[in-house]
């Protein structure tokens, strides 16, 4: 009997071997120096994509409304002590507690992965986050948008990431900007 389970091992282990075997690493490095120049190193086709969907730039980061409210964010912060980024993933900011139930703390990753923050403000010197900026517009009356205000304004409480929540407009004053960060983030950002 041992000699059967000891037997179905060893063939286990070289099936396993035979169907598992990579390509020797020069043979790897071979192949992708072969490619012509103009070839890109990861074919759409490698990656199941169909060849005539392929990619393309989908125009401005911002709307209209979120570059002139950029504009007017880069003037309104101390660029010696505080950098703007844009469209910054949630997830990249925050992140849920540890837990031991892996399948809590996913849930929780997953309801933040897909979202993303309109600008969030930091320290230059190690770009650390102080602030969260969120332009409402006309959108933010949508049901699921609501949905979406709240949960991002429960986990930056949570976090104790100051969440600016700002109404869309057709022109902002400088001044007038600088004063709601003064009130949100004290006088820390300018």
């Amino acid at each position: 009997m041992k000699f059967f389970i000891l037997l179905f091992l060893v063939v286990g282990a070289v099936l396993y071997i035979a169907v598992n075997k990579k390509q020797p690493r020069m043979a790897r490095k071979d192949t992708v120096k072969e490619l012509p120049e103009e070839t890109d190193l990861v074919p759409s086709a490698t990656l199941g994509i169909p060849e005539e969907l392929g990619y393309r730039q989908c125009g401005p980061l911002f709307t209209p409304a979120e570059r002139s409210f950029y504009g007017v964010l880069l003037k309104a912060i101390d660029s010696d002590q505080h950098q703007v980024f844009g469209k910054v993933r949630v997830a990249d900011v925050l992140e849920p507690q540890p837990s031991r139930n892996r399948s809590q703390w996913q849930k929780a990753f997953n309801a933040i992965s897909a979202k993303h923050f309109d600008f969030i403000i930091c320290k230059t010197d190690d770009l650390t986050p102080v602030a969260a900026i969120e332009l409402d517009d006309k959108s933010h009356n949508q049901k699921h948008r609501q949905k979406r205000d709240e949960l991002l304004m429960k986990i930056c409480k949570q976090s104790k990431l100051p969440l600016l929540r700002i109404p869309a407009q057709y022109a902002y004053k400088t001044d007038v900007l600088k004063m709601m960060l003064a009130k949100e983030l004290g006088n820390g950002v300018e």
